[in-house]
């Protein structure tokens, strides 16, 4: 859909009249109308105003030119879970699970953001990235090319030791940088790191069959 669309669309489902919305953006009844006509778009002052207005991203509001992901995680952002500042306005640079309320939520994240911010969290990101390559000498494995912020309890696998015994060797609490690359006859790679310790798994689909590849200090 276009802009003009939907604006429309987005004010009559929340039951606003144009003369409603026109005062909640600090506009003139006339300038939504044009919107809605197509005679004119919204500046980027005013679609932020709308983006927090409907709760929506300006990418949204402008017909979804564009696929957006969050700049911590890297999960794909949609209407809904993207993150919102202190003021109510959306950050779209972000997913809500990632950042919140102008606080940053993962501690991985907050650690590289309080000594150096975000440039030096992507040098980290890119140093790790290079350890793993150095690591991973398996033939026709794809290099890593980027990693992920990724919760302790989704990636955390129990390994079996030859006594038996089971093991898990990372935090559900805790975050850490990873991937998943793709093997060979339905093989995949878990990849996972932080300051201290890289960690390499394999596992068969949905996780089965888990096993340790290696676990090495950094």
């Amino acid at each position: 859909m276009e802009t003009k669309e939907i604006i429309r669309e987005l004010r009559a489902k929340k039951g606003l009249s144009q003369e409603e919305l026109a005062q909640r953006v600090y506009v003139t009844r006339q300038a939504v109308s044009r919107w809605e006509n197509g005679e004119t778009v919204p500046g980027i002052e005013t679609l932020k105003l709308l983006s927090k207005e409907f709760d929506v991203s300006i990418n949204t509001l402008l017909g979804a030119p564009k696929t957006q992901y969050c700049e911590c995680c890297g999960m794909q952002l949609e209407d809904g879970c993207i993150s919102h500042e202190k003021n109510g306005f959306l950050n779209e640079e972000y997913c809500k699970w990632c950042y919140a309320d102008g606080e940053y939520t993962l501690d991985v994240w907050k650690k590289y953001v309080e000594i150096g911010g975000k440039e030096k969290f992507e040098q980290f990101k890119a140093q790790l990235a290079e350890e793993f390559n150095a690591l991973l000498r398996i033939e026709n494995l794809p290099r890593v090319e980027n990693l992920n912020v990724l919760s302790g309890a989704f990636i955390n696998m129990e390994y079996r030791l030859p006594n038996g015994q089971t093991v898990k060797f990372l935090d559900d609490h805790a975050t850490y940088l990873g991937s998943q690359l793709e093997g060979e006859a339905g093989i995949c790679y878990g990849i996972a790191g932080n300051m201290d310790f890289l960690l390499i798994c394999s596992y068969e689909e949905n996780g089965e069959n888990p096993e340790l590849v290696l676990y090495k200090k950094r």
